[in-house]
């Protein structure tokens, strides 16, 4: 059983961090995480998870572990970091399961790389978030700001609702510990990446088994845009938890029953 990270480098140099949980026997499912988080976002879910697959998490270019390369991101090379990453692995189909930003990777995949996945899973995400002025605002905000405290609360006021946030909660305090960590080089790349997304139309091209999961409080990525890429996947499920944006936080037993009831 393997914890430790390690790193593989991707064709244009930059530095993916990755890691593995659970017995190599079992099948691969990789966990992708949202903008401003680090594969921690997943710490509780990875051992349920890996009693029942080998479980594959990785930082997105720009966060966590991985380095931060200047300008602005893409979501075609956020697709190639996992396609690369499992090349390297020398993974050949994986479930996966990717949240918010995570979830547009999810998507870009189905799309481009359908050979590559078994069962998708795309929660508390969109094929398009918008305006551009949005965030070519917050890009400025964070790339000029002395620290990453104001950005991290707006995270938070997202994220959760806000009677966890005015409580403080243990897992409300490692959430903002692991945002006022964040490269802003990184999260200003990521910014972009999601600003020039807009898979509304080949979202339909999609044709792996699909599990959809909407938050129904969600402000983020709001549960219309869930429906939405439910109705255009042939054949995906939608579940609606009553929860803000990281639906895997704020239910967990209800989002891993979803989660293991559509993979098992």
């Amino acid at each position: 059983m393997m914890s430790e990270l390690n790193f593989v480098t991707v064709g244009d140099g930059t530095r993916i961090a990755y890691r593995f949980d659970g017995d190599a026997a079992k099948p691969v499912l990789v966990l992708s995480n949202s903008i401003g988080t680090t594969l921690h976002m997943w710490d509780g879910q990875v051992g349920e998870l890996s009693r029942h697959f080998r479980v594959l998490r990785y930082d997105f270019r720009g966060h966590g572990g991985s380095s931060a390369p200047v300008g602005a991101y893409s979501l075609d090379r956020l697709g190639r970091d996992v396609i690369e990453l499992l090349d390297a692995l020398g993974l050949g189909r994986v479930h996966f399961l990717g949240l918010s930003l995570g979830g547009f990777v999810g998507q870009w995949l189905g799309i481009h790389a359908p050979e590559r996945i078994d069962r998708l899973i795309l929660s508390n995400t969109s094929s398009h978030l918008g305006p551009a002025s949005y965030f070519d605002e917050r890009i400025a905000v964070v790339r000029q700001a002395p620290d990453m405290a104001e950005t991290a609360e707006m995270f938070l006021n997202n994220w959760f609702p806000a009677r966890m946030v005015a409580a403080n909660e243990p897992v409300i305090e490692a959430f903002r510990t692991m945002l006022l960590a964040i490269d802003r080089q990184g999260l200003a790349g990521l910014f972009a990446a999601v600003r020039d997304a807009d898979l509304r139309r080949t979202v339909a091209l999609i044709n792996r088994p699909t599990l959809v999961i909407a938050g129904e409080h969600d402000t983020v990525t709001e549960a219309s845009h869930s429906e939405l890429i439910a109705a255009a996947v042939p054949g995906a499920k939608l579940v609606v938890l009553p929860a803000v944006h990281l639906s895997n936080v704020e239910y967990p037993a209800e989002f891993m029953e979803a989660v293991l009831g559509f993979l098992r």
